[in-house]
């Protein structure tokens, strides 16, 4: 039975239903209007329209440098293309911490000016009053804890996290917390799988993981990644399903040579 059959919004309560049944939710990133149409056509759950566009589509090292304009502009472009899925914008860097209402002001910046369906935060305890600012507003929170890529500089380095007690305990403790501050689902990055699992075991919200094992309630991939045009990229946990770049190197190739051997455009391409 295709999944097309019906064209029915995500939305947070279905992604709640999709947990206690026990249904993986899908989850990729998108960050323009052409591939959200795909991927929203393939029948993926969430899109998350990721600060990783700060890297993937602009070129920088970090995530840092992306701007809240530049994420509305991206969301805005994703949100043109979706009929059916659950639409995520991450907060970028410097828009939420340390001040809860520049966080509401960022997070309603994005609801007015893109459309989009819920807003993504980086951090635990340190965030929960923005986070609780924001719900209050009406605006759905996904989580995120783990690596966050926001706070790389801090961290030194993409190494997993809460391999250690400690740092674990802070995660463990962290979850709770966003979950009682009223978030709809977590984010877990790059975390020992058997963590995990007894995190996404002990909360009601689903968790989405990224290099979290697979006891996770669903799975996140950048979607340049896992398309293959991200060059050389190949940590453990992706799985590449299609090498895009050789592809699309291997059309322009194509196309340099007829063009030069003043093969295209032929008869039939031309009025």
């Amino acid at each position: 039975m295709s999944v097309h059959k019906e064209i029915k919004r995500v939305t947070t309560h279905i992604l709640q239903e999709m947990k206690q049944r026990g249904e993986k939710i899908s989850m990729l990133t998108a960050y323009d209007y052409s591939m959200a149409t795909i991927l929203d056509d393939a029948g993926l759950d969430v899109l998350l329209v990721g600060d990783s566009a700060s890297n993937v589509m602009a070129g920088h090292e970090t995530t840092l440098p992306i701007t809240l304009d530049q994420m509305i502009y991206h969301a805005a472009s994703v949100i043109r293309a979706v009929k059916r899925a659950f639409v995520v914008v991450d907060l970028p860097f410097g828009s939420y911490q340390g001040n809860s209402k520049e966080a509401l002001n960022s997070a309603i910046r994005i609801m007015k000016e893109s459309g989009a369906h819920g807003v993504k935060l980086e951090g635990g305890e340190e965030i929960i009053e923005s986070i609780q600012r924001i719900i209050t507003a009406g605006i759905p929170v996904m989580g995120h804890l783990g690596l966050t890529p926001q706070s790389i500089y801090k961290f030194g380095t993409y190494t997993v996290r809460a391999k250690e007690e400690e740092e674990a305990n802070k995660l463990k403790s962290d979850v709770l917390a966003l979950q009682a501050a009223g978030c709809f689902s977590i984010v877990l990055e790059k975390i020992p799988a058997a963590l995990g699992k007894e995190v996404s075991e002990s909360l009601h919200i689903p968790t989405i993981g990224i290099g979290a094992g697979q006891h996770c309630d669903g799975q996140v991939l950048v979607v340049n990644d896992m398309i293959g045009l991200t060059k050389g990229f190949k940590p453990r946990f992706l799985r590449q399903y299609i090498n895009l770049y050789d592809e699309i190197l291997g059309a322009a190739q194509s196309y340099i040579r007829d063009v030069k051997a003043n093969d295209f455009p032929s008869e039939k391409e031309q009025y």
